[in-house]
Formats: C-alpha cells, sequence, structure tokens
C-alpha cells in the first residue's frame, strides 16, 4: 500500500506538519526525504531498510558516494540531495555562531563540528577564529593528514590567528577510526600551542575531538 493510502493520521508528512518533526521517528523523517519507495516497498519501509543496512543515521548519512548510489532505489540524484541537505544544516549552524553573539555554550561549536568532521575517513584539524568578544571571525581546516595522523604546525597556527586579528581560538580535530579520547601526542600539542599563542596575547579556549557523533572538550575536563 502506498502511502498516499493510509490514513492521514499516519502519514508522516502529515503527521509532520501537524506534530512537529521532533514526533517522527528516522525512519519516518529519512521517508520525506526519500518521497517514494521502490517496488514492494513505501518509502517508511524502504527507509527502515536503509537505516538497518548502514546501521546508524550517523553511519547513512556519512556513506560514500558509492556505497549510497548502490542500494536499489537511490541513486546520484538523491545522494546529491542528502549532501546539499548537509551542507544547508552545516552553513546554517556556522551562520547560527556567527551571527555576533558569544559563544559562551559549546552546543552549537559541537554540532558545527559534528557536521564537519564526523564521518571524513582522514584526520582533519580544524581552528575557530574569534574576537575579544568571542564572536566567530572564521571557521577553516589548516591540517590535513591520512586515517590516522596528521602534523600540526604551531607557526602556521599563530600566523592565522594574527592574520585574522583574532583575540581567542578554538581548535578541533577528528579520529577517524578510534574514540574521542585525546592522545597523549593531542594533549602535547595543545599544550605547545597554548604557549605559542600566549606569546602573541591570544588564548586558546578548548579543543574538541570529534569521533562520531562524540564530541570530547578539553576544557570541560579541566585539560586546558
Amino acid at each position: 500500500m502506498a502511502i498516499s493510502d493510509w490514513p492521514e493520521q499516519l502519514r508522516p508528512r502529515e503527521r509532520l506538519l501537524k506534530a512537529g518533526p521532533q514526533a517522527l521517528s528516522d525512519a519516518e523523517l529519512l521517508a520525506i526525504f526519500l518521497r517514494v519507495g521502490i517496488r514492494g516497498k513505501d518509502a517508511v519501509a524502504l527507509a527502515t531498510e536503509l537505516l538497518g543496512r548502514f546501521g546508524s543515521l550517523r553511519a547513512l548519512i556519512h556513506a560514500s558516494r558509492a556505497d549510497f548510489t548502490a542500494v536499489p532505489g537511490l541513486g546520484a540524484a538523491k545522494y546529491a540531495q542528502l549532501q546539499a541537505v548537509i551542507e544547508l544544516a552545516r552553513r546554517a549552524i556556522s551562520e547560527e555562531m556567527s551571527a555576533g553573539e558569544e559563544l559562551s555554550s559549546p552546543h552549537a561549536v559541537k554540532d558545527f563540528l559534528r557536521l564537519s568532521l564526523a564521518g571524513q575517513p582522514y584526520e582533519s584539524f580544524h581552528v575557530l577564529f574569534l574576537d575579544v568578544k568571542n564572536r566567530l571571525i572564521e571557521a577553516c581546516e589548516l591540517f590535513r593528514g591520512t586515517l590516522t595522523h596528521t602534523s600540526v604546525y604551531p607557526r602556521e597556527v599563530v600566523r592565522e590567528a594574527l592574520a585574522r586579528n583574532a583575540a581567542a581560538i578554538m581548535l578541533a580535530h577528528n579520529h577517524p577510526s578510534g574514540s574521542p579520547a585525546p592522545s597523549e601526542s593531542d594533549v602535547l600539542l595543545t599544550r605547545a600551542l597554548v604557549q605559542a599563542l600566549a606569546l602573541v596575547d591570544i588564548r586558546i579556549l578548548d579543543h574538541f575531538v570529534v569521533a562520531g557523533h562524540q564530541v570530547h572538550s578539553f576544557a570541560e575536563h579541566g585539560q586546558i
């Protein structure tokens, strides 16, 4: 039976409009994105199958193009749509952080970093540059490495911070194949950067380590 033949109160789109997106399951939200199913499966059934196949919503969102388009009923067009949705969410959060408000809470930062770093197959080191009121000037990737390693040069971080007239920064990198717990080298690097930036009167407010949906904050754990 097609979803259009379901009772109106059970249809995902109608339920979303009436009760809000938070009332829907992952499969129902995904079904709205898919719009249609395939032969023998409505959109909700297909969405449920996809979540089972990839293991989680996060894994589906970060699936490679090859893995995504290998699923019957999904193709390059759907993959492009999904990437557009993810990028829109990332930009919306970035705008929220750049809206002139002080970044006093790490929640928006963590959401932004999950979208930017989770699922990447390589280590990536990002810096968020802040003004004297802790408002975001710019967030950018400074270094990129391999699956397990990336080289970070303190002098480059200092140079980029001075070029933006930053008063403070936040650091972030990902662990593609591990837990969000910082390694000994992460701790040593953070200390080196704190010392290097202190020489030019720039503070490091936090260092985030992203692994999947988990984010470790140095500041929250008293490590900075």
